[in-house]
């Protein structure tokens, strides 16, 4: 089955997370990973609010398991803490 990766994340350090943003992209399509959604307008209907919101479809939850724990991920994140407050989440789709 297919995965989603969802992003939700406020930027705090806009060079920081440039760079989190360059590697992160090739990572993730190494693992099969395809951007569906990638900051763009959006409307906040409930919780907390984050000015960007990711979406990305994995060939399953194994695939975008494996890519945020893969050395080429973490190297990416490793830009990204301490330059965005983030919740993430994978969810597998029902088709």
């Amino acid at each position: 089955m297919p995965a989603l990766w969802i992003a939700h994340v406020t930027v705090t350090d806009a060079d920081a997370y440039g760079r989190y943003a360059a590697l992160a992209g090739p990572a993730i399509a190494a693992y099969g990973g395809e951007f569906l959604a990638r900051g763009g307008r959006y409307l906040q209907l409930e919780g907390r609010e984050h000015a960007r919101n990711v979406v990305a479809r994995f060939p399953s939850l194994e695939a975008a398991e494996a890519c945020y724990h893969s050395t080429e991920y973490q190297q990416a994140l490793d830009h990204a803490r301490g330059a965005s407050e983030r919740d993430l989440v994978i969810v597998e789709t029902t088709g």
